[in-house]
């Protein structure tokens, strides 16, 4: 409880002087934005709030299209990531080959290529799950063969000992140890996923709270602006709680598990 209260009470103190400078017109003034069109361009957390509850038809149908696609993006980066991280654990050379691709896929510019991928993807939602998976794939797979290298190599000895397979000692031993690891990518994976989602459909798309905030930014709706970014940043805590919930759930031993 104490670890919420303090975080609240900042975002509450912000959010009030927020509004403050908006009612008062210095927001508005210290952008060097006209009297006129302060009201529009410059709106107070009220403002936002009552554009959420006015359009939450409208966020709420977009936000689902996002969801999918940030749900299906992650899952795919899960799925490559811990494949790549198992290779590299068992194959010195795969190791040698594929490490280096792993860190060079994160200096690719996303909002670059996410263009690239429309092109080649068209405008459905291949291109948004390529993006998305590129921007979590590295976590998941560094922490997750991190995770598998943690292993106590007396503890290796020990299942060989006792004439263990090496699919036995996986299970047994080097997974348990690597699922701590794996989550903790995977926290980080799922927070930056509607990042990603945001890419893809600013690249190209015709739903979506991306698509939709470009569309509204044209019109210069700044409110409802702010209220697709609240809901994509209220998704993405959710998802981070869902996998923060499932860490203590499924690897309770591991420290971040166990706060």
């Amino acid at each position: 409880m104490k670890r919420v209260v303090g975080p609240a009470l900042v975002a509450l103190a912000l959010l009030a002087l927020w509004e403050a400078l908006t009612r008062t017109g210095a927001l508005g003034a210290i952008l060097g934005i006209d009297e006129q069109t302060r009201d529009v361009l410059v709106p107070g957390p009220s403002d936002v709030l009552t554009t959420l509850w006015d359009d939450r038809g409208l966020l709420a149908e977009n936000a689902w299209v996002t969801f999918v696609e940030v749900v299906a993006g992650f899952a795919v980066a899960v799925a490559c990531g811990v494949a790549f991280a198992l290779a590299m654990h068992f194959s010195g050379l795969v190791r040698r080959v594929l490490y280096p691709l792993v860190v060079a896929s994160q200096t690719i510019p996303i909002i670059a290529i996410a263009p690239i991928l429309v092109i080649w993807l068209g405008y459905g939602i291949g291109p948004k799950l390529a993006v998305i998976a590129l921007i979590c794939f590295f976590p998941v797979t560094v922490n997750t063969y991190d995770g598998l290298r943690s292993v106590d190599p007396d503890a290796i000895r020990m299942m060989r000992t006792l004439d263990a397979s090496r699919l036995a000692i996986l299970r047994r031993v080097e997974l348990p140890a690597a699922l701590p690891f794996f989550f903790s990518g995977a926290r980080i994976a799922v927070a930056v996923a509607v990042i990603g989602a945001v890419f893809g459909e600013w690249s190209g798309a015709n739903e979506g709270l991306g698509h939709l905030m470009l569309v509204e930014q044209g019109q210069l709706q700044a409110a409802r602006v702010f209220a697709a970014v609240v809901v994509l940043s209220a998704m993405a805590i959710a998802l981070f709680g869902v996998v923060w919930a499932l860490e203590r759930r499924i690897a309770w031993w591991g420290k971040e598990g166990l706060r």
